[in-house]
């Protein structure tokens, strides 16, 4: 997807200087979303959330992930089976002398975590997430 290109929904993709960001963002969530941080594990907000509802980008409102594809994978991260469809993407993370795939939002290239293929059946896919890239809306999905 460009960057002139428009999300589902018509919503505009959300491009802002690292100035704005920072601004806007607190340094862990800048250094997280902005800068393709990780949090430690079992620290952030949402590592053993239950409650329903759907977690959105900390730096569009962009839905990701609704609460009824959150599992507990014993990691210490939020982690999802899948995600709000062509709403999040896929990028080759060669970082750390490791392959690996990053997830980042669609609506603002912030990254969220990684994905990896040891999720529970049937897809075997883990969305692992940072707490820190994201906003949780209380409420149904």
């Amino acid at each position: 997807m460009s960057s002139s290109e428009s999300l589902p929904n018509n919503a505009p993709r959300v491009e802002k200087s690292d100035a704005d960001w920072l601004r806007e963002l607190t340094r862990e969530q800048y250094r997280i979303t902005r800068r393709k941080g990780t949090e430690p594990p079992f620290t952030g907000a949402y590592w053993n959330a239950t409650a329903p509802g759907v977690y959105h980008c900390v730096c569009c409102g962009l839905a990701l992930f609704a609460s009824t594809d959150k599992f507990e994978s014993r990691t210490g991260w939020p982690s999802f089976t899948r995600a709000v469809a062509d709403h999040v993407q896929e990028r080759e993370d060669r970082s750390f002398f490791m392959r690996r795939t990053e997830v980042v939002c669609a609506g603002c290239d912030a990254h969220l975590g990684h994905l990896f293929a040891d999720g529970p059946p049937p897809s075997h896919r883990r969305y692992c997430v940072n707490s820190a890239a994201l906003t949780f809306e209380r409420g149904s999905e």
